[in-house]
């Protein structure tokens, strides 16, 4: 039995870090109201900004994309560039034109869409070299999912598993990359390379009369460089183009799925459209904000479920030439915003231009909105392909062990700190 005296110093011990614990509390509250009015100016501006460029994107209703392309013609980099969908919807935003009163209903249609179609994705995680470790070494886990729809539920989930050596990490590339910065392209580049075999294992998909098959890769397939280009940018950038233009060679889509995207392409469109010079230019307002902000009692652009933007060409300032179509000198990727949850932000979805031009897009958007049903706003080819990728505490005390191990047998000096060691004898 804990004494009285031993009592009264455990309540005095806690009592002391909820005191801490409050004050910190105090002086975060007394902080933030200290910036009170800084966060009022900028939200005041920022909806003053939302009010200006909802209103320009809405002026883009009843424009012809020719009109608008010729209005751009100018300015080499304006962002993204609106398709003939501008012409045939009369409008940027393109309606899915169906309504679900339950989730139930929504399940039915999905199972529809998705039935005999098959559905890929990878994802990856990492393992980064610490201080406790002597030697330089690193790991990437990729997960797949493959999803064939069938009727007896076949589906294959898998990993691949690569080790990352002391002279990848640090001889391959210039001396600003950080290990961990390297270790996550080498998990990038695994990524798009499981991708790339899924892609050709798919080929001729209309000979064997299969439906639309469709990859999932999470995130952008479009990316911006900083300069000065550094060969990790150069890296980045050769394994999503060499992706990209394998789904058009081959003609198997794929799409880049982004939940929270922080684009600014639909906003440069609006600012290069602008003719009037001393418009101000917002550096705070994303696509993604601007077509779920509600203004002046009008609902969002994007409201409904399963609602999109019509499809655009992604000509982004700052990005690469590797970006352009070698045959005819047209953007690779472009982009649509879909409405994936009743009261989130629209996900971007980056898809190549070869899909729109093949008329697969809708297909393809049906695909994701399936996924998004079975997923619950996220595409669920996704989800298992990050549960299979993932990598935990005790996984990286087990890789541990096996470097440490590994190391012992081919003779070569590694050690691990005390700490590390103790935490793998006791786990």
């Amino acid at each position: 039995m804990i004494s009285d005296e031993r009592n009264v110093f455990l309540i005095a011990h806690h009592l002391s870090l909820i005191t801490r614990f409050v004050l910190h509390q105090h002086l975060l509250s007394r902080a933030l109201e200290g910036k009170r009015e800084d966060f009022v100016r900028f939200d005041r501006a920022w909806r003053e900004d939302v009010r200006d460029y909802v209103r320009r994107l809405r002026a883009l209703d009843g424009r012809s994309a020719r009109e608008v392309a010729e209005a751009l013609s100018a300015t080499k980099e304006p962002g993204a560039i609106p398709s003939d969908e501008l012409d045939r919807a009369g409008k940027m935003v393109i309606p899915f034109g169906r309504g679900f009163r339950t989730h139930e209903e929504a399940r039915r249609w999905a199972i529809d869409a998705l039935c005999d179609r098959t559905t890929f994705a990878a994802d990856g995680s990492q393992l980064t070299p610490g201080r406790d470790v002597s030697l330089p070494v690193a790991a990437v886990q990729v997960g797949l999912f493959e999803n064939s729809h069938t009727r007896d539920g076949k589906y294959q989930k898998d990993a691949r598993f690569l080790i990352v050596s002391p002279q990848e990490l640090l001889e391959e590339y210039d001396d600003r990359s950080a290990a961990d910065t390297i270790v996550g392209l080498k998990r990038f580049e695994l990524e798009t390379e499981v991708l790339c075999e899924w892609i050709e294992s798919k080929r001729d998909w209309r000979t064997r009369n299969e439906r639309t098959p469709v990859a999932f890769f999470d995130g952008t397939l479009m990316i911006s460089i900083a300069l000065p280009k550094t060969k990790l940018q150069d890296a980045y950038i050769a394994a999503i183009v060499h992706l990209v233009k394998l789904s058009r060679d081959a003609e198997v889509p794929v799409v880049g799925f982004v939940d929270q995207s922080y684009a600014r392409d639909l906003v440069w469109l609006l600012d290069t459209l602008d003719s009037n010079k001393s418009s101000k230019r917002s550096r705070s307002l994303f696509d993604a904000q601007l077509l779920h902000a509600a203004v002046e009692d009008e609902p969002p652009i994007l409201n409904a479920w399963g609602d999109r933007t019509a499809f655009c060409y992604c000509v982004r300032k700052n990005s690469s030439e590797a970006f352009k179509d070698e045959r005819n000198g047209k953007p690779l990727v472009g982009f649509v915003y879909l409405q994936t949850t009743g009261e989130s932000a629209p996900a971007r979805l980056d898809v190549p231009v070869w899909i729109y031009e093949a008329g697969l897009l809708d297909d393809v958007v049906d695909t994701v909105r399936a996924e998004c049903v079975t997923g619950l706003g996220y595409p669920y080819a996704i989800e298992a392909a990050d549960e299979a990728a993932y990598l935990s505490g005790r996984d990286r005390e087990q890789f541990l062990r096996a470097i440490q191990d590994f190391a012992g047998r081919a003779n070569l000096p590694f050690s691990v700190s005390r700490k590390a060691a103790s935490k793998v004898r006791r786990r």
